[in-house]
């Protein structure tokens, strides 16, 4: 494991509603790494793809990790995907992350017009290809879903014509016990979606399990995972916003008889209220939903509260094993999210015991969520002042 606490932020938490240009969202970033951010993950589901975004964040940063949360494997050819982390590993100059998922059946095959038999063995013999593109080796592979080249037709096996970078590390975005155990076995790091860290056990358990049984040890092995972070006295507001991502992760996102999401929460202590949320949900009842989320499950999932509360939070997700928290600031504006930012990323190396604070930190607080204030950061600031 990292001995100090690493942290992430997600394209998806700047960009679209808050900024229209992707300039914008560009400049968040650029903060967000002056901040001290480890890593930037970008999204793949019907949206944005992953891999555009980060190639603009390439040309302007210089050390914040560029990510993919993840890349849906049915999406391209599996050559294809290791040529692309190549060269996006390239343009960064090593700084590329390759976070790889099966997806889901509603996106796999409504959207892709693949079938979604078998995604453990996809991913399996996905990053099979992929770990023996990137080696340097003659793309030959014979699977039982992927095989290269095509049996009697007139390609051959072909190495990707740029150097080797065998060493760009791959994080599997993975929920069943075998998916876990697999990617304990074969991946860099695991990316954990359905994260609570009091039950959390049963997710390492299946990464550490697969990792012996693949003579190896969790030892630098990453987990990233985390929530929304907001600093409040009241954690009403938040934490409605919260359940309302819960509920529609636990209700809408799979089809009405297979759901990821739901049944990852189910198995780690929450079988009761994912299966009513899914009825509610399913039945239109949206509203009813949202109020059957436990404020339990709202809060161990988040950083909302006051600083004590949030630390606290900090430190039950590093207790659990958690080497890199993947944030998601609240806030009205985009400056208003990076303040809140800010002082998370203080809070995080104050546990951590570093206690380092930012320039634009010492005497700021960010704004409080609710206290119908609009408050000026020295974030956007210092930018006014740049234009001039």
């Amino acid at each position: 494991m990292t001995t100090r606490m690493q942290t992430a932020i997600t394209l998806a938490d700047f960009v679209w509603s808050d900024s229209p240009r992707f300039s914008e969202t560009a400049q968040h970033v650029v903060d967000a790494e002056r901040l001290g951010v480890d890593t930037v993950w970008s999204a793949e589901a019907w949206g944005t793809d992953g891999i555009v975004p980060l190639a603009y964040l390439a040309a302007l940063t210089s050390h914040i990790r560029l990510a993919t949360g993840i890349l849906q494997i049915t999406a391209r050819a599996a050559p294809m995907t290791a040529m692309t982390a190549m060269t996006l590993d390239h343009v960064s100059n090593g700084r590329f992350v390759l976070g790889l998922g099966a997806s889901g059946p509603q996106i796999v095959e409504g959207l892709h017009g693949q079938p979604y038999a078998r995604p453990l063995e996809r991913l399996r013999e996905t990053v099979d290809v992929i770990r023996l593109a990137m080696a340097g080796e003659k793309v030959e592979y014979h699977g039982n879903q992927i095989e290269l080249p095509l049996p009697n037709g007139q390609g051959k096996a072909l190495r990707i014509g740029q150097p080797p970078r065998p060493t760009i590390p791959i994080h599997l975005a993975t929920l069943g016990p075998k998916a876990l155990q697999y990617a304990g076995a074969a991946a860099d790091g695991w990316v954990g979606t359905c994260f609570v860290p009091e039950t959390s056990r049963f997710y390492i358990e299946q990464l550490r399990a697969g990792a012996e049984a693949a003579g190896r040890s969790l030892a630098g092995f990453e987990i990233d995972a985390g929530g929304p972070v907001a600093f409040t006295d009241d954690v009403e507001r938040p934490m409605r916003g919260r359940k309302k991502a819960l509920a529609f992760q636990l209700g809408a996102m799979g089809s009405p008889t297979m759901n990821f999401y739901n049944d990852a929460y189910s198995r780690i202590g929450y079988a009761q209220p994912a299966q009513r949320i899914r009825d509610l949900w399913l039945s239109g009842r949206r509203d009813e939903a949202v109020d059957a989320v436990p404020d339990e499950m709202a809060l161990r999932t988040s950083f909302i509260g006051t600083d004590e509360m949030v630390r606290d939070r900090i430190r039950a997700y590093s207790a659990a094993g958690v080497t890199s928290l993947r944030l998601q600031p609240m806030g009205r504006t985009p400056a208003h999210k990076l303040d809140t930012l800010a002082h998370m990323i203080d809070l995080v190396r104050e546990v951590d015991g570093e206690g380092h604070t930012h320039e634009w930190q010492r005497g700021h607080r960010p704004p409080i969520l609710g206290d119908g204030t609009e408050k000026r950061s020295y974030l956007a600031d210092r930018r006014d002042r740049a234009r001039h």
